[in-house]
């Protein structure tokens, strides 16, 4: 990893810091530096502006120049076909020496005198920008006619190589490499702030529609640019060079920069030879676990990390341009790559090392550089692709760090220290801290490696040196997590008044083909069952509740409240857990307050229940199909979004076969409930308001699409929403009144009437789009 000085200082004040201290800082904390070097430029060479250039009178191929530099007006013959384009240059004056000895003379050049050199950056011992002499710009510096070159520090830059473990890919960018020196230096990272401007008020949603297909394990942003004209500034095929990337064209140029810049992996794709319609569709699909393809128009574009397609880059008459910047874990990508014939491409050596995950900040540096040398519009937004990411947790023992490193560290230093490297710190007890692993570090998987990084920030050379040792301790893992839900789990369940039912694994395959359940195939069946009624692996609890039910009631029982966890078993014999409830009789006990008619149980009582055991959860139109479900009263259960099981009154058919009273039953898999990290979210200092809004819609319209209609306006102030009344009567017909509660909260002010209303007029409005609504 190659970085500049002047662009290190970027993102991160070094005043005061010497290319000396530099190299020992880098080499203490375990980015060792193979090479430093500082160009210089020899003396004589100054900037010079040209006032008129014109064809040499006897040589088709030189130019003669009148140029400025400064103390006098000089004559100048040059071959350089690009100096017809020039404004300010690089100028040998007479009396220059450049490298390799050779020495700027008077000269007379096809009878016409030339009073010096106008250079190209390889005669000046810089690395190579492109063919012709150097076009000075701003971008160096304040451009002043006569100023020795030499005196501008983005020209005069100092170049340090950086030799990196494999691991290290966070350091893989100059933003990278600031995150860690500014930790060893206590100097914060200087925030990159970028300013929107010439913005196109037309969304890029309005203009690219994204389609995924499987389940795709890379991040992925988007935006969209038309670029009628693009110059690219000195400064960066003159830090491509340093860093020892070839200048190509003025796009590739922008994107190799800012992806060396800030780590994130950039692409940018032709849209016009793309595009078929108006809108762009864009295709990002799941090929295999780690190959996800991008195709716009069923046209491939690239494979992310991988390669791009060669008909997608971009040309000098490129206008639309899809800008895209991509995210994948680098273990996934290297495995699902190796031994596979795919051509790679100069991208996929940072990613497969770990590239920057923060998608937004590659995109507004890319925009920062182009919107202040093109002329074109900028799509306001970005679309994303999400990966299912989920932070590493790691639980850091303060004795163990010590006993890891062999000397004690104050616990509120490791904690500094931590945070200093981007390690979230989300709990703290004693001797014990917990940290999130930031995305960038996918190498840190353990708390050995988190001892890594407080040795290197603190130096090696600050440990005192003590003899290894080894010492086993007790460590908490996925099963014991299972365990402790399971039983914080009954421990609910019981306090509703459930009872808990132990109950075999076998269950009889003639009741289970009766009522519509999967069944183990003949070949995998028991061979020897322990009774003739217990003759194959069940597939559901609930049967098994059921027989126990109908004993109780034989027994006089009227209140019969049961759950069981446990294994079923599907065709193949695949195993999961699932948790199933049954509540059949009276709701409550016999008392003086009810006159000894206790009411019976109903769905609402049961499902209250239900999330009295397992949480927050939605019913939505039941899915599922078996004899068990009531054909009116059944519901799918939804926990975090995903489907987990159904909720239903016993069919009456079956509740007549086993003679019991009102039945409810449930049946949810276990693996959906087991509970998953919840961010800790802001919570707003300002007063929230409640507004009821009643409106009349068709009777079959169910919540669950008003709930969607409301929450695809995505509006911050509308906090939540929820029912609170629902009508009916002969005067509404084929209608009804909903009555639903909005909790309305700003998070950086009180809220006004017009606000308040303004949303209110938003939910209503749209309910009369989605739902046919009117106001009650």
């Amino acid at each position: 990893m190659i970085v500049v000085k002047s662009w290190l200082s970027e993102f991160i004040d070094l005043s005061g810091i010497s290319d000396e201290k530099l190299y020992q800082t880098f080499n203490a904390i375990g980015l060792e530096v193979d090479s430093i070097k500082t160009y210089e430029i020899p003396e004589k060479v100054v900037v010079g502006k040209i006032l008129s250039c014109e064809k040499h009178p006897d040589a088709d191929k030189l130019n003669v120049c009148q140029v400025d530099v400064g103390t006098a007006k000089r004559q100048i013959v040059c071959g350089a076909a690009n100096v017809v384009d020039a404004e300010y240059v690089a100028v040998a004056v007479v009396g220059a020496k450049l490298p390799g000895d050779f020495e700027i003379k008077f000269a007379t050049l096809r009878g016409v005198d030339s009073e010096g050199m106008i250079c190209a950056s390889s005669e000046l011992g810089l690395p190579n920008t492109g063919k012709g002499i150097m076009i000075l710009d701003e971008s160096i510096g304040a451009l002043k006619v006569g100023q020795e070159l030499g005196s501008y520090d983005k020209i005069s830059d100092t170049i340090i190589e950086l030799e990196l473990t494999a691991n290290r890919g966070d350091c893989l960018s100059i933003h990278g490499v600031a995150r860690d020196l500014g930790v060893a230096l206590d100097r914060e990272l200087k925030h990159f702030e970028y300013t929107i401007e010439n913005r196109e008020k037309l969304g890029i949603a309005r203009m690219v529609d994204i389609h995924t297909k499987g389940t795709v394990e890379a991040d992925l942003c988007y935006t969209l640019s038309t670029i009628d004209d693009i110059s690219v500034p000195y400064l960066i095929p003159l830090r491509l060079g340093m860093v020892g990337i070839e200048p190509g064209e003025d796009m590739e140029n922008y994107l190799q920069y800012a992806t060396h810049a800030t780590g994130v992996i950039l692409r940018a794709y032709d849209c016009k030879r793309l595009k078929a319609n108006e809108r762009l569709q864009l295709q990002v699909t799941s090929q295999e676990r780690g190959i996800v393809t991008v195709s716009m128009e069923e046209k491939p574009l690239s494979i992310v990390g991988v390669n791009q397609t060669k008909e997608s880059m971009t040309k000098e008459n490129s206008r639309l341009l899809l800008f895209e910047s991509s995210y994948i874990h680098p273990d996934l990508l290297v495995e699902a790559v190796a031994g596979k014939n795919y051509e790679k491409d100069d991208f996929y050596y940072k990613t497969s090392r770990g590239s920057e995950p923060a998608l937004t900040l590659g995109m507004e540096y890319l925009s920062s550089l182009l919107e202040k040398r093109s002329i074109g519009r900028y799509y306001e937004g970005y679309l994303h692709v999400d990966s299912p990411w989920e932070p590493v947790n790691i639980s850091v023992n303060f004795e163990e760090i010590a006993a890891l490193i062999g000397q004690k560290i104050e616990g509120g230093k490791i904690a500094t220290i931590l945070k200093n490297l981007g390690f979230g710190i989300h709990s703290r007890g004693g001797e014990k801290i917990g940290v999130v692993v930031p995305r960038f570090r996918h190498d840190i998987k353990n708390i050995q490696d988190v001892a890594e990084e407080i040795v290197r920030i603190i130096g090696i050379n600050n440990i005192d040196a003590k003899p290894l040792e080894i010492i086993e301790a007790n460590r908490l893992n996925e099963t014991m997590s299972h365990y402790v839900f399971r039983k914080a789990l009954r421990q609910r369940a019981a306090a509703t008044g459930l009872h808990e039912n132990i109950s075999y694994l076998f269950s009889d395959r003639n009741k289970l083909e009766s009522y519509g359940f999967d069944t183990l195939q003949r070949e995998l069946d028991l061979t020897n069952p322990i009774a003739e009624e217990l003759n194959t692996l069940r597939s559901t609890i609930l049967v098994n509740l059921l027989e126990t039910v109908k004993r109780n009631v034989n027994y006089t029982a009227k209140s019969i409240g049961l759950f069981e966890t446990g294994a079923v078993f599907d065709a193949n014999r695949e195993q999961k857990e699932v948790l199933s409830l049954i509540f059949s009789g009276h709701n409550t006990v016999e008392s003086v307050v009810n006159s000894g008619k206790p009411e019976m149980i109903n769905f609402a009582a049961f499902v209250q229940k239900l999330g009295a055991v397992i949480g927050s959860f939605e019913l939505l139109e039941c899915s599922y199909h078996n004899g068990l479900i009531h054909p009116y009263q059944s519901a799918d259960i939804y926990c975090r979004g995903v489907k987990c099981g159904y909720v239903s009154k016993l069919h009456p058919v079956v509740q007549e076969d086993y003679g019991i009273y009102d039945t409810f039953i449930a049946e949810l898999e276990m693996e959906a409930l087991y509970p998953k990290h919840i961010n800790a979210e802001v919570i707003s200092k300002f007063q929230g308001v409640y507004k009821d809004l009643s409106v009349v819609i068709d009777k079959e319209t169910p919540y669950h699409q008003v709930k969607e209609a409301i929450a695809s306006l995505e509006l911050d102030t509308l906090k939540k929403w929820y029912p609170v009344d629902i009508y009916e009567d002969e005067t509404l017909g084929a209608q009804k009144s909903l009555t639903i509660r909005f909790f309305i909260q700003s998070m950086d002010k009180t809220l006004q009437e017009d606000d308040i209303e303004s949303v209110m007029s938003q939910v209503m409005e749209k309910l009369e789009q989605a739902c046919q609504a009117t106001l009650r």
